[in-house]
């Protein structure tokens, strides 16, 4: 039974900071994201990367903001800079056995398979 587990979500002003984690059930992952969504809105990427070579993408809009990181265990990060209003959605983890080049391809939400409840990120 693969479960991914987000927190650090919160409330924050304006070129604040938070970090989320994620901790999976499993370390046998070959790519985790990030995604975020907002109401009536479709989910968007955010961030990935490749756990075999730890590659990583960014969506336009958090680039040299945003940080994707793994260590050795089950846990997934995202360290997230300077936030903006339009930041404010739910955040969530994705993760697929499969080893995508995340470099070279968006970041979509059908590339993944197992998906985390979310954490809130409200950003004033």
């Amino acid at each position: 039974h693969v479960q991914l587990v987000e927190s650090g979500g919160g409330s924050v002003q304006a070129g604040g900071s938070l970090r989320l984690s994620c901790v999976a059930s499993r370390n046998t992952f070959g790519t985790m994201g990030w995604f975020r969504q907002t109401p009536g809105n479709e989910r968007e990427g955010v961030a990935a990367i490749n756990i075999y070579s730890g590659a990583a993408a960014y969506a336009d809009s958090v680039k040299g903001r945003f940080t994707i990181s793994k260590d050795n265990a089950k846990t997934l990060y995202l360290q997230m800079n300077s936030l903006k209003p339009e930041d404010t959605a739910m955040y969530y983890c994705a993760a697929t056995f499969r080893s995508l080049s995340v470099r070279w391809r968006p970041i979509r939400a059908g590339d993944y398979n197992y998906w985390g409840q979310g954490t809130q990120v409200t950003v004033s």
